[in-house]
Formats: structure tokens, sequence, C-alpha cells
């Protein structure tokens, strides 16, 4: 096997950063439970905290898993790095990843005045044939967005020679967005919308990526397969097809999901009480054999460890729609925040999210809202690399709250 790169070249572009031995643990205080309140825990102010901009990951490690893992377990927690991962699961705990596909969903093109347009598509509608063109329609954000109202067209490719136009049908009020209907044109007419959309398209990166350098197919995982997202499931960048053959080899099972990022994974939260934010819906698959796999893991005394929070919102979605993990194929608008009951996963990884978002709120939910933000401060000080090219959290069964 390969040498694992040492900690000083993982951690490029950061070659300077002092990081704590391996085995070094970090006792968390114990009694953080017991000065939280669930009047406290539903204060969107409670989930703010303070990051250094130069902590922001804007470029990806290489290899993928040797980015840095912090882990936790019931007292402590301590900091590895993520190719460290077959050493600290067990055999026959399930691995549960989400193999959704990230599109070029970025689409720039140009007003019919001559100004510049953005589209973002989101999800598709249904497709339908219209004479001689083939024609989709989509839920899409747009800029301008007080421009593009609906009667609006964005052109793609030359004027004179589009490859494909954007007719701006409707607004959709619960996003802020447009119904979008995509046509191919001209000498394109009779090519598939897919096929455009790859062409046109770019990855979307999130916003505070602003100066990276990484290639599309690093904002991608390496089990990816189902076309959808827009927006990859971060904790699954950190796997390698090498870390994934270790897994197996020591009794580690796989199993997948589907969900599409979409807007429900994104969106912030905007309300002071986050009892009532409205999450917005997302397409998710859970099926039969991963179901299966579930049961057999747990009538055998193993652990389903989600990989990421969107694989645990399709595992808890699935199972709040059925009354019990049962397949499901659909959408969902799970929310998960402190007081939330568990009904599937055992432990999660994950990345290190926004401030005030909802992803925070549902790790939260797993292992207490202040322990959780004193794990934070603790990574911010251990220089930690933050957000979707970040490192990453492994939080084992038993640290979470029972």
């Amino acid at each position: 096997m390969a040498e694992r790169p040492s900690e000083a070249s993982s951690l490029n572009p950061h070659k300077n950063t002092s990081i704590p031995d391996r085995e070094a643990m970090t006792s968390d205080p114990l009694d953080l439970k017991s000065h939280s309140t669930p009047q406290s825990d539903s204060q969107l102010s409670a989930y703010q905290y303070e990051l250094p901009a130069v902590l922001i990951a804007q470029n990806p490690v290489t290899p993928r898993d040797s980015a840095r893992l912090l882990v936790v377990n019931r007292h402590h927690h301590q900091h590895r790095h993520f190719y460290d991962l077959s050493d600290l699961l067990r055999p026959h705990d399930l691995l549960i990843l989400n193999n959704t596909r990230v599109i070029p969903a970025r689409l720039f093109g140009k007003k019919q005045s001559g100004g510049v347009a953005e589209v973002l598509l989101i999800e598709p509608k249904e497709s339908e044939a219209t004479g001689e063109r083939r024609s989709q329609r989509w839920l899409a954000l747009v800029k301008p967005g007080r421009r593009l109202q609906p009667g609006s067209v964005v052109i793609f490719g030359s004027p004179d020679n589009p490859v494909m136009r954007a007719y701006i049908e409707t607004r959709d009020d619960a996003t802020n967005g447009r119904i979008v209907r995509l046509e191919a044109q001209g000498e394109h007419a009779e090519t598939p919308i897919e096929e455009l959309i790859d062409q046109l398209g770019q990855v979307p990166l999130p916003p505070y990526i602003t100066k990276s350098e990484s290639l599309p197919a690093q904002y991608q995982t390496v089990f990816a397969e189902r076309k959808g997202a827009i927006a990859a499931p971060t904790a699954g960048l950190h796997f390698t097809q090498r870390l994934l053959s270790e897994l197996s080899d020591k009794g580690i099972q796989t199993a997948e999901i589907t969900l599409h990022v979409g807007i429900g994974t994104f969106r912030p939260v905007e309300v002071k009480d986050i009892k009532t934010h409205q999450m917005h819906e997302e397409r998710i698959e859970v099926s039969p054999e991963t179901v299966e796999k579930i049961r057999q893991t747990k009538a055998k005394g193993g652990r389903v460890i989600a990989l990421g929070t969107t694989s645990t919102r399709a595992l808890e979605g699935a199972a709040a729609a059925c009354g019990e993990l049962q397949p499901f194929n659909g959408r969902t608008n799970i929310f998960i925040y402190p007081g939330y009951q568990w009904k599937v996963i055992d432990g999660l990884i994950t990345n290190f999210h926004l401030p005030e978002s909802s992803l925070l709120m549902m790790v939260s939910a797993l292992i207490g809202r202040e322990r959780l933000m004193a794990i934070y401060e603790d990574a911010i000080a251990q220089k930690y690399r933050f957000y979707s090219f970040g490192d990453a959290m492994l939080i084992l069964p038993e640290a979470a709250i029972e």
C-alpha cells in the first residue's frame, strides 16, 4: 500500500499549521447538556460563531482522504485524519453513502436586451415535446431577479445562432425562484436538453468559495452516479477508492441512498425561533436493498453511520414519511433540530457547517448544541478547514445524546 501523506503535505496550503498528536484527546465539559435549555436551543442566535476567513477552504486537499478528521466519542474528541476511518469503525458497521451527482446547473446567457443573465437550475419539472423541439421545465434561481420576470427570455449561445433559450413562465413563491422552460434552438433542436445543459453549464460552487483552483471532478464523490444535485454531498468528498477497499476488507459495509441536494440543504434559516423554520423539499430515494442492509446490520449489533447530513436527512425523512424505515421514493422536508428523536442513524460523518444553518442544527440534535459549539471552538483554535472543501468530523454512536 502506498505511504500515507505526511501531516504537512496533507494540509497544503496550510503547511505551517501546528497539529496536535493524532492520538491526543481533548476532554469535553461533561455538564454542557445541563446548561442547554430547550428555549436557548430554539433561538437562531445560539448557532452563531465567528470563523476567520482564512479557515474557509478554497481548494480540496490531495489525496482526498488526507483531510483532517475530528473524532467525537462519549466524553472526548481527538484529532486524526480521514484515512484513519477504517481504524475508527467496527466490523459489521454500515456506512450510508449518497450517490447523487452534481449537474452543471449554472448557466450564463444574455437577456434580450444584451445584458448578462444567470440561471441556476434547481430541479426539473416535467419534460414535454413541443413540435419539432425538445423542451424541459425547471425550477431555477435567476439573476438579475428583478429584471427577469415572467415573459422574459434568456438566450444561450450566439444571439444570431442560439443553442438554447430559457423562457421564464412564472414565479415560484416558495423559493423566490422561477419556473423556466428550456428549449433547444436551430440546428440543436433535436439535441436532448440534458446534453445542452452539459455543454453549456458549469458545476456550481458555493458562494464562499471565491478563489478555487479545483477541477470539476474534485466536486464529485468517487461514488457519484445519479445526476440531479446542485451541490455535492461534501462529507463524501473525502473518500478514495483505496479507503473504500480498506473499509470493505475490515468488514465495514456500505449501502447507498439518493438525495439530490437542492435548496433545502443550503437555504439559510432566517427566523429567530428555529422551530418555525420551513424546510424546502428535496428528492430522496431509499431502496429496498438499503433498508434490508440496515435491518440486518442492527440485528447483528452493528451500527448505522450516515455519511453526511444528506444521507441522514434521506434516512430519517423516509422513516418519518412511513412511520418506520421502509423503501421510499419521493420528497422530504424534514427539519432536524435539538429534541429530535432519532429513528435510524447511530453515528454521523460530516463536514463543518455554516453558522445558523439547518445543518448545524441537525448535528446539534445528535450531540447537543453546547457541546457542538465547544467542539467548533476547538476546531477553529486547531485551524481545521471549514465548509465544502474543508475537513470532517466523525461522531461515534457513543457520543449521541441518549
